[in-house]
């Protein structure tokens, strides 16, 4: 009998890294080109860190510091 071991999922960010709005690059990481912010099972982040991400990319787009629509001229 084959026995198998769940892979234990490793977050990008770190558990004690700040997710902030003015962190332009990281938040490009978890949005499609469409402008759609990236699951929280593709993405492999914790409940709290999905949910400071959301707000962030949220602020950063009323903010017009990242674009609703990645455009890639």
């Amino acid at each position: 009998m084959i026995t198998y071991k769940a892979k234990r999922r490793v977050s990008p960010i770190k558990l004690d890294q700040a997710i902030s709005y003015k962190d332009i690059n990281l938040l490009k990481t978890f949005v499609t080109e469409h402008g759609k912010i990236l699951s929280r099972r593709t993405t492999n982040l914790t409940v709290k860190q999905q949910k400071e991400l959301k707000s962030a990319i949220k602020r950063a787009r009323i903010l017009n510091l990242l674009p609703f629509v990645l455009k890639d001229n």
